[in-house]
């Protein structure tokens, strides 16, 4: 089983130097908790598609600890080949996962009748949620047969709202948490932990990525990756269901709550809106 842990031990461990998996670990939220597991003396798996910015990203995790191992893997999680590929090293490893950061993800912007792509947002399902369950899925059931292990899954707040000019990435997200918090429950008594990340905007490369540096989340104030990963960790520390990292983006979930389909949707368009 799970054991305790202070600020500077790691959250659970099954051997003397535990072991993180983080995707989408080449920078942004991925990164920041990289850094994170790394200063909590973790071995690393980082994950990305992109070598080159991951060979940079693992130079920036050395740099904190040149004792950690650090394995890259630069597979696109998109394609079931891709998962099994990291699977493939983990197991080459023979140690247990003690973490795994679910984290890669990738946005799409624009109206989906008239301006999206399709096939970018069939993609964006693959990488988002299919390669999301088909890894998780694997590596659960590993940690279910020691009885020890956390899975974080970054969702996002956009995941309590439909969005407009983003349908299919709020709807991604959506399915993460329900699928976090729906094995979350299967799990809790097998010794394996499930927490569910929901930032909000975040200052990262994604508003560049999804095409949408000109809409008023992009250009209204962000929260720091580092900060998002601090909250991450220690909501992991703490066994917790979900996090909503940041004072403001608590508060916009919370309302959500309280507010119809309709109301949340024109809440979440007018962020999503391009200016002119």
């Amino acid at each position: 089983m799970s054991s305790t842990f202070t600020e500077t031990e790691p959250l659970a461990t099954t051997t003397a130097q535990p072991l993180a998996v983080v995707t989408g670990a080449s920078s942004g939220i991925g990164l920041e908790l990289a850094k994170r597991f790394v200063r909590a003396s973790y071995d690393l798996i980082i994950v990305s598609e992109n070598e080159q910015k991951l060979t940079a990203a693992a130079q920036q995790l050395m740099q904190l600890d040149a004792s950690r191992d650090i394995e890259l893997v630069a597979t696109d999680l998109s394609t079931s080949d891709g998962v099994n590929e990291l699977y493939d090293a983990i197991l080459k490893l023979g140690r247990p996962v003690d973490v795994l950061a679910a984290n890669a993800g990738v946005g799409v912007s624009g109206e989906f009748a008239a301006e999206t792509d399709l096939d970018e947002e069939i993609a964006l399902i693959n990488l988002n949620v299919t390669s999301q369950v088909h890894l998780i899925k694997l590596v659960s059931r590993d940690m279910v047969e020691r009885g020890s292990g956390d899975i974080l899954i970054t969702s996002s707040i956009a995941g309590l709202l439909p969005g407009p000019r983003m349908a299919v990435y709020a709807a991604s997200k959506a399915f993460l948490r329900s699928f976090g918090q729906a094995i979350r429950n299967e799990l809790k008594d097998k010794g394996v932990n499930v927490t569910v990340l929901m930032p909000g905007p975040t200052d990262t490369e994604f508003f560049e990525r999804a095409d949408m540096l000109d809409t008023k989340v992009a250009q209204g104030d962000k929260q720091d990756p580092a900060e998002v990963a601090e909250a991450a960790f220690a909501a992991l520390r703490d066994r917790d269901d979900h996090v909503v990292p940041g004072a403001r983006n608590k508060l916009q979930a919370g309302m959500a709550k309280f507010l119809s389909d309709e109301a949340q949707t024109k809440l979440h368009g007018a962020q999503t809106a391009r200016r002119e």
